[in-house]
């Protein structure tokens, strides 16, 4: 008897007498890579001066586009923008985990550590700025490095931090919160306690790449090495903060060689969630910075020929590169606030 096209495809889209329904392969552990100020064009500005090669092309085939507004205002600052990620919640420029009207927003490394899970951030600023501050302090202001600090040290959720900006943190009251401290990328190395905090150095700030050294790679694997011990899984955030300060300074050297640094630490860790298979990497920008384009290809120093139409953010949409579990979710056109509620869902924690 021949079957009607009807009843043949509701035979296919129906089990015991269930509509079948799409549900996510969940990741047990979510890396948030964000390039501070990166848009299409940095990247491929790195790849480029790569001669035609880049960790995120190669591993990330998922591709979706980041609008960035904030609350109030068209073009978003990292503060806002890292907000976005952390609470799901569009705020005012400036604003640290909090909602425009100053309300403190669980972020979502607070409710992963709520579930068992460690979280931790690794960075190329120091530790109280906007965007590792979003994830573990709530204060109406970045600019309130004093209190941002105390914030995160006050913040049972962060397993492990590793970053610049030592002279802001009270060392006795991050001994007293349990963390284990190291100063140096050596000394990061060795450090095996169970909650840590890693200063790539002394400074405030740390030096630019490539001056500074592989601390992106190191501090990233490091702190992967340390959160995946958790049975129950975990969450980190990875900044390459200075991709932006180099696209403020219209900076072309700058601007790539941070770029490059932020790649090599994307394709260390997209080589470790290949062969862990439990693991979604998410790598994206808070929002575009100087308005690049290329112009032509300089033969002399290797590297495209850039033009900043720009000193400060843009409203530029930013792309968003997905791989592991639960990447076929982050394709599409999305507000950044989207990327948190896609991470909590694949998480379980909502």
């Amino acid at each position: 008897m021949k079957i009607p096209s009807i009843a043949l495809l509701l035979l296919c889209c129906c089990y015991h007498g269930k509509a079948h329904v799409y549900r996510p392969v969940k990741p047990k552990n979510i890396i948030l890579m964000v390039g501070d100020g990166t848009g299409l064009v940095h990247l491929y500005a790195g790849y480029t001066a790569k001669g035609g090669q880049l960790n995120i092309y190669e591993y990330a085939k998922t591709i979706g586009l980041s609008i960035t507004a904030s609350f109030d205002d068209f073009i978003t600052d990292s503060a806002a923008g890292a907000t976005a990620f952390s609470t799901g919640k569009k705020t005012r420029n400036g604003m640290i985990g909090m909602g425009p009207d100053s309300t403190s927003l669980k972020t979502i490394a607070e409710s992963a550590f709520d579930k068992g899970l460690s979280t931790g951030a690794v960075v190329t600023c120091e530790l109280p700025h906007a965007t590792p501050a979003s994830f573990y302090a709530h204060r109406p202001s970045r600019k309130m490095y004093p209190e941002i600090a105390k914030d995160i040290t006050n913040n049972p959720a962060a397993t492990i931090l590793v970053g610049g900006g030592l002279p802001y943190f009270d060392t006795s009251f991050l001994k007293k919160a349990g963390y284990s401290i190291s100063i140096g990328i050596e000394a990061m190395l060795k450090n095996t306690g169970e909650r840590q905090i890693c200063f790539t150095d002394t400074f405030k700030e740390p030096p630019p790449a490539p001056k500074r050294g592989p601390s992106l790679s190191l501090g990233s694997m490091h702190a992967i090495s340390r959160l995946s011990k958790n049975k129950k899984g975990f969450f980190l955030m990875i900044e390459g903060s200075q991709i932006d300060w180099g696209a403020h300074n219209n900076d072309s050297a700058h601007t790539i060689a941070e770029a490059i640094d932020f790649d090599m630490a994307a394709g260390e860790v997209l080589q470790w969630a290949k062969k862990d298979k439990r693991t979604l990497v998410i790598i994206t920008a808070d929002h575009e910075c100087g308005g690049l384009t290329l112009h032509g290809y300089d033969r002399v120093n290797k590297r495209p020929v850039m033009h900043f139409s720009s000193t400060h953010h843009t409203a530029e949409p930013v792309p968003v590169y997905a791989y592991g579990p639960g990447a076929d979710m982050f394709s599409g056109v999305y507000q950044n606030t989207e990327i948190y509620n896609k991470m909590m869902q694949l998480l379980g924690l909502r």
